[in-house]
């Protein structure tokens, strides 16, 4: 039995909130897409992964995926099951026999819960099979102004959980079928082209991530930190103008620098240093300046890139110490601007930001004031691999 695994990861997660979609959130040190993908690369019975992501998450994914044998990942619907219908068209056609569908919010997925998925399946006794847990609690219907109106009796009431496991086919068409109808999951879709749907126990630790107080209470283990240093260093050439622009911040001037983007030189530094912290490359390799779309770009959009992959493998930014290299203009009137700005951008406190400025005693194309450069350097802790 040929068994493909389809991860939907392509969602916003809003009620979660923050700057990362809850799937790039970092649990244990590790992205919580991650987890689940782990757990299912490692499983014997698995022959192909993909997943299902939004487009603007390609960087993010392949910082969580880096390592892992995966099919490339496809992109997502306005809903899930849109997503859903859209990552099993890319797999029509490989020979599967059967998918298992995943929410990539639900990090704790075990190899036991796999298994029973897997077993009806194999068996032919189900076209398609859930995890789920029996419900405990009480059930009250309540009206919208909150007066409770019955007791729903709990008896045959079971919490479906991911993954589900279906025959491929059966469930393209169904899916084919079902397109517009927001059904919730994938069983119900099952359960609307008449197949047959069987419920096998879940795993009370493969929760759903939903809110950050979920976040927190899967963050028990404790996460071994190492410490990394970034350097960055750019270099910009004075062009025709009436300002510069460095750290985010409009200075007046007699030129402004040159470059394809907004040339925010600073900015450019420590963009690089952050990138260096977890060896992903510089800002030419994201942001090629041959692409017209960078041009005239606001230099945050890169920094806000380099933190957004940092926090993305789990770690975060500790300090922040930059030097411009000038004889004009004058930064110190505007130093505490420009640390206000960087702490905004970063999520960083002003207090943990140095923005510094020295001269090179009008030596060298600084000095004979032909441009800019400046040096940056940066601290962060990111989760230790043991390697």
């Amino acid at each position: 039995m040929k068994v493909a695994i389809l991860v939907v990861a392509a969602g916003r997660g809003s009620r979660f909130g923050g700057p990362l979609p809850k799937q790039y959130q970092p649990l244990q040190g590790r992205p919580v897409l991650r987890h689940c993908l782990a757990t299912f690369a490692a499983h014997p019975g698995v022959a192909a992964i993909r997943v299902v992501i939004h487009p603007d998450d390609r960087t993010l994914y392949d910082q969580a995926a880096a390592g892992l044998t995966l099919l490339d990942p496809v992109a997502g619907g306005a809903e899930r099951q849109d997503s859903v219908r859209l990552g099993l068209e890319s797999l029509d056609g490989m020979g599967f026999d059967v998918v298992l569908i995943h929410d990539a919010a639900r990090p704790a997925i075990s190899r036991a819960v796999i298994d029973r998925v897997l077993q009806p399946l194999r068996n032919g006794t189900a076209d398609a099979v859930l995890p789920g847990l029996p419900v405990a609690d009480t059930i009250k219907r309540v009206s919208a102004d909150g007066s409770v109106e019955a007791t729903v009796p709990r008896v045959g009431l079971w919490r479906a959980q991911t993954p589900q496991g279906f025959r491929f086919v059966p469930l393209l068409a169904a899916h084919r079928a079902a397109s517009g109808l927001a059904l919730t999951d994938d069983a119900a879709v099952a359960e609307h082209a008449g197949l047959r749907v069987r419920m096998v126990e879940g795993d009370g630790d493969n929760g759903k991530i939903t809110l950050p107080a979920d976040l927190l209470s899967t963050d028990a283990a404790p996460v071994q930190w190492e410490t990394r240093t970034g350097q960055g260093f750019d270099v910009h050439a004075f062009a025709e103008g009436d300002h510069v622009t460095l750290c985010g911040v409009n200075i007046p001037h007699s030129h402004r620098l040159s470059g394809h983007s907004d040339a925010d030189v600073a900015m450019h530094a420590l963009t690089d240093a952050i990138y260096g912290t977890i060896a992903a490359g510089d800002i030419g390799h994201h942001f090629p300046p041959s692409q017209s779309r960078w041009k005239g770009c606001d230099s945050a959009v890169f920094l806000r890139h380099a933190h957004d992959l940092l926090r993305a493998a789990g770690g975060r930014l500790r300090h922040v110490d930059l030097t411009i290299i000038c004889e004009a203009p004058k930064i110190g009137p505007h130093r505490l601007t420009m640390a206000a700005r960087l702490a905004e951008i970063l999520d960083l406190p002003a207090h943990r930001i140095s923005v510094k400025a020295t001269t090179t005693e009008q030596l060298g194309f600084t000095g004979r004031r032909e441009g800019i450069a400046t040096q940056a350097m940066v601290t962060v802790q990111v989760p230790d691999d043991g390697s």
